[in-house]
């Protein structure tokens, strides 16, 4: 059995600089991950129906979501689980979707090395009272 595919899911913009963004965030795991793909909800391309449809044509069998989101709320909760229904439906594939990157304390880690980054950048006396 094949390892699932993994899909970056971002939720989408119609600003292209909006999708640059996370397109960078997420190059260190597409060179790492084979076939893993970007895709978003809404508003950008590709779509989760586009990257799941070429997957399911290159024989993936299975898919693995992780939202690119910094917590689990009305989309993560209802939107994103009712599209992998009719997904799994139209491509007759399996779709996991895992919780949100906010939910993983190693991003905390990520948040407070960039702000200690921050920190040693600042000119002397920046940001004192």
């Amino acid at each position: 059995m094949n390892s699932p595919r993994i899909i970056l899911l971002a939720h989408g913009s119609s600003d292209k600089r909006w999708c640059e963004t996370f397109e960078q965030l997420a190059k260190p795991t597409l060179k790492a991950v084979d076939n893993a793909r970007i895709a978003y909800m809404e508003l950008a391309e590709p779509s989760m129906d586009t990257v799941i449809a070429e997957g399911v044509a290159e024989g993936a069998q299975s898919f693995t979501i992780v939202p690119l989101f910094l917590a689990a709320g009305r989309h993560l909760r209802k939107d994103v689980p009712a599209m992998i229904v009719e997904l799994e439906r139209t491509h007759g594939t399996n779709i996991h979707l895992a919780p949100p990157i906010g939910e993983n304390p190693l991003l905390g880690q990520a948040i407070r090395d960039v702000v200690m980054l921050q920190l040693e950048q600042a000119p002397s006396g920046a940001g004192r009272s």
